[in-house]
């Protein structure tokens, strides 16, 4: 059964699950508000989850509804308390939320997060050349990147393409540009 199927209340008691242990320690007695928890949720996942707010907020109105999570204004934001109910609640269903989240998990494949890891490196190189390069090494970067996007798709359609082709000086066409 894959994940989005189990009952919204399950979905939304699994954000709270991931970003809650109840072995643990003391940080997860402390209040979080849903930032916090979202950053919870991607470290306890090794980065294979990263719940939008859009899903993290209306999870938490939902356990707040429930009486599972109480919520009060610490300096200017909202914070979340797995109260004692929420807690019970979690480990009633624990082999329940287990299976969703490992479903998800399943999905991904090995070396998933070093890519996404070796990505990240990318983007932030990318923004340092857009902040501080010169047109010619912005240039040079668009280049760059438009070669490894077509290499990329080389690589799918297994072409044996060369892969050490000169760059060019034209700007992307249109096709190009509609590429993902």
């Amino acid at each position: 059964m894959r994940a989005w199927h189990y009952s919204r209340a399950s979905r939304a008691t699994g954000i709270i699950e991931s970003a809650y242990d109840p072995n643990n320690s003391e940080s997860d007695k402390q209040p979080l508000h849903g930032y916090q928890i979202i950053q919870l949720i991607e470290e306890r996942s090794g980065g294979l989850w990263r719940p939008s707010a859009g899903s993290v907020y209306p999870a938490l109105q939902l356990l707040e509804d429930e009486g599972l999570v109480q919520v009060e204004p610490v300096e200017g934001r909202r914070v979340f308390h797995l109260i004692e109910a929420g807690r019970a609640y979690v480990e009633e269903r624990r082999d329940e939320l287990t299976t969703a989240r490992d479903a998800v998990s399943a999905t991904v494949g090995a070396g998933w997060a070093e890519r996404r890891a070796l990505l990240h490196q990318v983007d932030t190189a990318l923004t340092q050349v857009a902040q501080v390069g010169t047109p010619a090494q912005l240039a040079a970067a668009r280049d760059l990147l438009v070669g490894t996007r077509r290499q990329l798709y080389r690589i799918l359609a297994d072409d044996t393409a060369p892969t050490d082709a000169a760059p060019t000086d034209a700007a992307p066409s249109d096709a190009d540009a509609a590429r993902p």
